[in-house]
């Protein structure tokens, strides 16, 4: 019996549905990491992601109105989106961002995809949902990459004006994330359509989570195709398959809502029982059925790194502006809260991972740009970016405190926070999304040869053996190579290899390429001892897909510092946390990974190879906290260029927050000049700050335009720190305590 006859016995077969996921969507930067050479010089050469002139006058135009149509809070109060927003949204094709101009649509690159999408989303989470849908997995893209000439024609230009608006329908209460597993099915045969006998499909449904389902005039629609007649052929079983149908189609059901955290996007559930569709309703047509999988996959891949990773951004940027400022605004103890080291410690994770999250949109974003629909950077993206959107979000509500558990149109952080758990959860929950795509995926795409190696152990052909003998030489010599590398990082740190100009990038380059030259003997010994128990073994492969996915973030990092940031001085601290935040993330995987690998003589072996003999991994220093903590609160251009996604209007929570910072920052020397004077002439009592500084001005120590300047610092100051008040029935209050009674619908 041969080695390849030995191992088909005890490899478990890989599904119809597993192979198509795997094989969906393209490799990129993400095989280079995989196989311990991160390849910098692709990062480095990839062109620029920039917004065109008519994207940056739509981002200016209607997009800046939209914000201001728009005032969340009151939103999260209502039921309904006010329909002037819907049709807004309608009128101004904010549905047709990703259709091309020949049917009417935007045809918008990635980069400004998620650049609108998560300039919508820093102002309303429910806006931008609604928004992202269309632009991401639906009947849009589904019918441009498969519809039939005749389905394109007819759907995308209505698509793209708003006449129809859409939803699609793949998961339900049995199939979740394993949406694979879908029950809803369609059976051939013939019925009655336009007067006249077809050929078409009684299909039954029932589905949940459904976005835009409530209001979608046209359905996308996933079930599972029979066909015990044979009408199409000898297969009784044909597979998964997409149709599209209009609402008004006898049978459809759409209307019902869920109520997701609060949130008022529209989603819902769609249902329907023995419809009959015609063949015509087939995305793609007839030749389509039994490709829906397929289809559905290699467009999740893209809009998977766009829209749910914008949120991410999005809910970071919101938090930074906000904590930043109000650390610098507020004050304890007669000073800014942001100079106390437990708050340093989180305004210092906030700003970094806002820095990290940001170049890991922009690189997405830009390799999408290019045509290439890399699947496992886009779950990379999926899973860490909403996961460290949520960190952020978390430690802004620990900062604020008080500030930000009331709700009200001040708070700026509330519906970010509500919202949050949507984005982690949908597009495939994080858990699956990190536990079994990440490594699982990554490892059958960017591994040279695996993939060919298991279809030749699966294959039939009885010749199949000397081409797999073949196969398995290569792949021993790749391991081999792979190891001797790791090694060589690993003890030898002279022989690390960097490109880069800048003096304080070379070493953390260096240190990524060690990491990934540790992860490739790894991954290799892994699958040589787990084989096929590997795919159970979560715990391990999450693992080893979180060295790829740091990897993968320190390299944007990396770019975006190179070529993004315009005042490298001032963005040191921000890149200095967010590589040694992410590239110690890696390390300390590769700790859990060896320490808790089960086979003992493989985990010494892996030890050896990747000089693993300690639990010991990189930290941040408590002055690099102090160092980015204090920076965070500076009015600088890279925090300005990190919280870029936020619009302000006036009299907004944001824009309140930014007057008052701007306000103390034009008077902190008046403000020192008052310290001291205090200290050789205090003013006893103290009954207020404005009181203070009136005796200041009447001894003359301050001038009466500095007098006017520190008032005006202090009124914004005091509004700034401000609360949202309610009546006992909950109608909101202004800052003279009197009632204001306006409702979205009004504000629209």
């Amino acid at each position: 019996m041969s080695l390849r006859t030995s191992l088909k016995k005890v490899l478990p077969p890989i599904s119809v549905t597993e192979q198509e996921a795997l094989d969906a969507g393209d490799v990129w930067i993400e095989s280079s990491i995989y196989q311990g050479k991160p390849d910098m010089a692709a990062v480095r050469n990839l062109p620029t992601g920039k917004l065109t002139d008519e994207e940056q006058a739509f981002l200016d135009g209607p997009v800046v109105e939209l914000i201001n149509m728009v005032e969340d809070f009151e939103l999260c109060n209502e039921k309904h989106i006010p329909q002037p927003v819907i049709d807004f949204l309608c009128k101004n094709k904010f549905f047709s961002m990703i259709i091309p101009k020949k049917f009417g649509g935007l045809e918008f690159s990635p980069y400004a995809n998620s650049t609108i999408v998560a300039t919508i989303a820093a102002a309303s989470g429910a806006i931008a949902v609604t928004v992202m849908v269309p632009n991401s997995l639906g009947p849009g893209e589904l019918l441009m990459h498969y519809g039939t000439e005749a389905q394109q024609n007819y759907w995308l230009p209505r698509l793209s004006i708003g006449t129809d608006i859409p939803c699609f329908a793949l998961t339900g209460p049995e199939a979740g994330s394993d949406a694979g597993s879908i029950p809803d099915a369609g059976i051939v045969t013939k019925g009655m359509y336009n007067g006249e006998e077809v050929l078409g499909l009684r299909v039954s449904w029932d589905k949940r989570y459904i976005t835009l389902a409530p209001i979608a005039t046209v359905l996308g629609l996933a079930f599972k195709v029979f066909d015990p007649d044979q009408l199409l052929g000898d297969k009784l079983e044909l597979g998964i398959t997409c149709a599209l149908l209009p609402k008004s189609h006898e049978g459809v059901e759409l209307g019902n809502r869920h109520d997701p955290m609060g949130v008022r996007f529209y989603n819902g559930t769609t249902r329907g029982k023995d419809v009959f569709i015609p063949m015509d309703f087939i995305i793609g047509g007839q030749a389509n059925i039994g490709r829906g999988w397929q289809m559905l996959v290699s467009c999740l891949g893209a809009g998977r790194g766009i829209s749910l990773p914008a949120m991410g951004v999005a809910s970071a940027q919101s938090a930074f502006k906000s904590t930043a400022e109000y650390s610098f605004v507020r004050e304890q103890f007669g000073v800014p809260i942001g100079r106390f080291e437990g708050i340093q410690e989180k305004m210092a994770d906030i700003a970094g991972k806002t820095f990290l999250l940001e170049a890991m949109r922009i690189l997405t974003t830009e390799g999408l740009g290019e045509g290439i629909k890399p699947s496992v950077v886009t779950a990379i993206a999926k899973y860490h970016m909403t996961e460290l959107g949520r960190d952020v979000v978390n430690s802004a509500m620990d900062v604020q405190a008080g500030k930000a558990i009331q709700r009200g149109p001040q708070n700026t952080l509330a519906n970010g926070y509500a919202s949050l758990p949507i984005a982690i959860t949908v597009e495939g929950a994080n858990i699956l999304t990190r536990n079994l795509m990440i490594f699982g995926q990554g490892a059958m795409r960017c591994h040279p040869y695996l993939k060919e190696m298991v279809d030749l152990i699966h294959s039939d052909d009885k010749a199949a053996d000397a081409p797999f003998n073949q196969v398995m030489a290569k792949t021993v010599w790749f391991s081999v190579k792979n190891s001797l590398r790791s090694m060589k990082n690993s003890y030898f740190p002279f022989l690390r290899h960097s490109e880069s100009q800048y003096a304080e990038v070379k070493g953390y380059e260096q240190r990524l390429n060690t990491l990934s030259a540790k992860l490739a003997p790894l991954a290799d010994l892994s699958l040589l001892v787990l084989g096929g128990d590997l795919k159970k073994a979560e715990l391990l492969s999450a693992r080893l897909g979180d060295v790829m996915s740091y990897t993968y973030a320190a390299m944007a990092t990396i770019r975006f510092y190179e070529q993004r940031v315009s005042d490298k001085a001032e963005a040191k601290p921000y890149f200095d946390y967010a590589m040694q935040w992410s590239l110690g993330q890696a390390e300390k995987a590769i700790v859990e990974f060896v320490n808790n690998f089960p086979n003992t003589p493989t985990r010494s072996l892996m030890r050896v190879l990747t000089n693993t003999y300690s639990n010991s991994v990189s930290s941040i220093s408590d002055d690099l906290v102090r160092e980015l903590s204090t920076a965070a609160m500076a009015d600088s251009s890279i925090k300005a260029e990190l919280t870029h996604l936020i619009k302000t209007s006036p009299g907004d929570g944001n824009d309140i927050n930014e007057q008052a910072f701007k306000a103390k920052h034009a008077v902190m020397p008046i403000l020192s000049k008052v310290q001291k004077a205090l200290r050789a002439y205090p003013v006893v009592p103290f009954i207020s700050f404005e009181y203070a500084i009136g005796e200041m001005l009447k001894a003359d120590h301050i001038n009466a335009e500095e007098h006017a300047a520190l008032l005006d610092y202090n009124n914004k100051r005091k509004l700034s720190v401000r609360v949202d008040e309610f009546t006992f029935d909950l109608e909101l209050v202004d800052v003279d305590g009197k009632p204001i009674v306006v409702s979205q619908s009004d504000a629209a």
